[in-house]
């Protein structure tokens, strides 16, 4: 698969080694990709422009600051396409949404959107395994590209639980729940586990 990762910091460099990891042609897009250039060190991961790296992506994540995805997506939005892109920034503070969905169907209506690894703190992605138990990763997409959102999950070593298509708000919810949970514990190694007969 061909993955353009938007991103180079804590989540995007997590990410896009992961999915270079697996065997999947990656990209990163950065807008100083010079300094940026050791950020996939170890991998076959590529780092260039972030024009050039949406159109090398069939798969594009958004892992950028939350407060820069609109500006992102208007100055790239012909860029994008019908292309997949999954959101995993979040928009902290305020009144509005963590999630992006408005801003970049707005801007870009082709585009297929997915909203996943944005219920976690970055350590979790790095670590997903807590003692013998893997963490599971939840996320929204519509039916025809649960197959790829899955993979990606794998990827980064996570179990994928599909919460169905627009169900991004929710997302939003566990986040903030991940965020009162690692406050009042004093942790951040914190993730997320369904449990049941049929799990």
């Amino acid at each position: 698969m061909k993955i353009a990762v938007l991103g180079t910091g804590r989540i995007g460099g997590t990410l896009g080694r992961a999915f270079a990891g697996a065997g999947h042609e990656v990209t990163f897009g950065s807008r100083d990709a010079a300094t940026d250039a050791d950020v996939g060190t170890g991998t076959t991961a590529t780092v260039t422009d972030v024009g050039s790296a949406i159109e090398a992506g069939d798969v594009v994540v958004l892992a950028v600051p939350g407060a820069a995805v609109a500006g992102l997506v208007r100055e790239h939005a012909q860029r994008f396409g019908g292309r997949l892109v999954v959101d995993a920034a979040n928009v902290i503070g305020g009144t509005g949404p963590a999630n992006s969905s408005e801003v970049i169907t707005s801007a870009a209506p082709a585009v297929r959107y997915a909203r996943a690894f944005n219920i976690v703190g970055f350590e979790n992605l790095q670590n997903p395994r807590y003692g013998d138990v893997v963490g599971d990763m939840f996320f929204s997409c519509g039916d025809s590209d649960r197959d790829v959102v899955e993979e990606l999950v794998h990827a980064v070593g996570l179990r994928p639980v599909y919460l169905g298509e627009g169900t991004q708000a929710l997302l939003d919810d566990v986040l903030r729940l991940w965020f009162t949970l690692s406050q009042q514990r004093g942790t951040r190694r914190l993730g997320f586990k369904v449990l049941g007969d049929d799990a």
